[in-house]
């Protein structure tokens, strides 16, 4: 297996500087989809600059809201871990983030960035979305490194190795579940595919119906895939609280709302189904004004990306 820890620096008797690939991986992932995201936004028409501040309001808030999610979940599903050494909740180096958490948070900071410099949500989150999906991807072999996040015991080719140290229960009976012979799903792997996948599907959009998506769409489609991989690939867990008298977990419901509220999106965004004030939905985004003039009153400029017409 290989050292989750790429180095490790004594500072002082109690203290070390330590990188470890959890972290590389996780920033590669971050930057990578900042990047594409900064590149999508400007083929939009807008500042590119936006994504690299809305980044710096929203992942520090996503790592705060995904690190106290995991812990929340870990107690939830009764592991004391986290009670009895408080002081681990702030090791994220050791691992420990989860998506609901990042976006909770990081949702809420973006919805105070758009609100100060007046950008296009939509223009924003359309431009985003795609790009997070390649992010996690990529940060998603640390779990692998990690040895976490992986699923039930299975006899297909593909199926991973874990360590004593790392199995959680039943499966850390090695009478029953011996070192050389067993093997687990590696959901951490499927999640990397099926993200991978979902993004080109709807970076292909975008250039491909460029003209003809109206804004919101591209959002509506992440939530709709994101939250579809995850309720699939959350079935592979068994790590995950369930609700009380239930065999489905926080984390398949939560997924399935986003799915849910994907496709209510869309539906709204394509005037199939009408709510007042939201239809009929706007057909162009709009462009914020300039940085250094977005005071609170200031109003949007001009309008982009028109759709061609229907007929």
């Amino acid at each position: 297996m290989i050292n989750p820890v790429i180095f490790s620096i004594k500072i002082t008797e109690s203290f070390y500087l330590t990188l470890t690939w959890y972290g590389v991986l996780v920033m590669t992932g971050v930057v990578v989809a900042g990047w594409l995201a900064e590149k999508e936004i400007r083929r939009r028409g807008e500042n590119g600059e936006h994504v690299w501040n809305a980044l710096v309001w929203a992942l520090p808030s996503g790592v705060i809201g995904a690190r106290l999610w995991y812990v929340a979940q870990s107690i939830w599903s009764g592991n004391s871990y986290y009670l009895d050494e408080p002081r681990k909740i702030l090791m994220i180096n050791e691992g420990g983030l989860h998506f609901f958490g990042a976006l909770l948070f990081g949702g809420i900071a973006l919805v105070l960035y758009v609100q100060k410099y007046k950008v296009d949500p939509w223009l924003l989150l359309d431009s985003v979305a795609p790009m997070v999906l390649i992010g996690q991807a990529i940060a998603r072999p640390a779990n692998f490194i990690n040895q976490e996040l992986y699923g039930q015991p299975t006899s297909l080719p593909w199926g991973i190795a874990i360590d004593a140290a790392h199995r959680i229960a039943p499966y850390n009976d090695l009478a029953k579940y011996p070192l050389e012979t067993t093997r687990f799903h590696p959901t951490f792997a499927y999640e990397m595919l099926w993200n991978f996948l979902a993004a080109a599907l709807l970076i292909w959009l975008a250039h491909r119906l460029k003209n003809a998506l109206r804004p919101g769409t591209l959002f509506a489609g992440w939530l709709i895939l994101a939250g579809t991989g995850r309720v699939i690939v959350e079935s592979f867990r068994p790590d995950q609280p369930l609700i009380p008298g239930t065999a489905l977990s926080y984390s398949r419901l939560f997924a399935a709302l986003m799915a849910i509220a994907g496709s209510l999106l869309l539906l709204l965004i394509t005037d199939t189904i009408r709510l007042p004030r939201l239809n009929p939905w706007r057909e162009a985004y709009y462009l914020a004004p300039p940085l250094t003039q977005a005071a609170p009153e200031s109003q949007p400029t001009k309008r982009v990306y028109r759709r061609k017409k229907r007929g």
